[in-house]
């Protein structure tokens, strides 16, 4: 039993601590990660050969068993084994992994569609980058502005594929033919993007397309500065816990 426990101790250390073979392991899996989404890549062109094609396979199955192992050792060495499964990383680290598994047994006509969320193995580099991490942080500290946010910005991009909608259908009823076609509008307009394809031609829509960039302009800059400022507070407290952990 002791013998056991020490073991555990030992791999807690590895898996999740900033000692210099934690570091070593915080990089080896970093590499497989690129690896993996290189292979990824490497997959999609169509001048390969069936040995290449081979050889990328046995890249996948690897890197694959490198990340396989790393959550069963993270499952093994966490206080709360429910909490690890339900957390953000708990989730990401299953869906590096289950692609593959699920692609084993499919029907090959699915396999393309189960070999994309491979890419979901990007995601883990959440946890071993410091800026991506406190991104995370940020986003925490900021949920409820950040909500809030984006319910007054889906009330604008109502209200604004209403008002353009109103003034522009009985003109051009092709183009602006229901309300969710006006929605596109009013959300091309709002970000700023302008595509062009859809454009107001009277008077009182000119008018109100004016406006609507205004607001536009407003809804833009508001997150940045929500984020800018829960950045500068993630980065502080990033900092205090590391100082902290050392």
């Amino acid at each position: 039993m002791k013998s056991y426990e020490k073991w555990k101790a030992g791999f807690r250390l590895v898996v999740d601590s900033p000692t210099t073979a934690g570091r070593a392991f915080d990089i080896g899996i970093q590499v497989a990660i690129l690896i993996s989404i290189m292979g990824y890549t490497l997959e999609t062109l169509p001048s390969l050969s069936s040995k290449q094609r081979h050889w990328l396979s046995i890249i996948e199955a690897t890197t694959i068993g490198v990340f396989t192992l790393e959550y069963l050792l993270r499952i093994w060495v966490a206080d709360s084994k429910k909490k690890y499964f339900f957390s953000f990383y708990g989730i990401v680290d299953f869906l590096a992994i289950a692609p593959f598994y699920l692609a084993l047994g499919v029907d090959l006509r699915t396999l393309r569609v189960v070999r994309l969320f491979r890419i979901f193995s990007l995601l883990k580099l959440v946890r071993y980058s410091a800026a991506m991490r406190r991104a995370g942080i940020a986003f925490t500290i900021a949920k409820s502005e950040l909500v809030l946010y984006l319910s007054f910005s889906c009330i604008v991009i109502f209200l604004a594929g209403v008002g353009i909608y109103h003034f522009e259908s009985t003109v051009q009823p092709d183009t602006f033919s229901s309300l969710p076609a006006s929605l596109w509008w009013a959300v091309v307009t709002l970000t700023t993007v302008g595509y062009g394809d859809m454009l107001p031609i009277t008077l009182g829509g000119r008018v109100f397309t004016v406006l609507i960039l205004l607001v536009g302009l407003g809804l833009v800059a508001v997150p940045a500065g929500i984020i800018s400022s829960a950045l500068s507070e993630a980065r502080r407290l990033d900092e205090d816990h590391t100082d902290n952990k050392e």
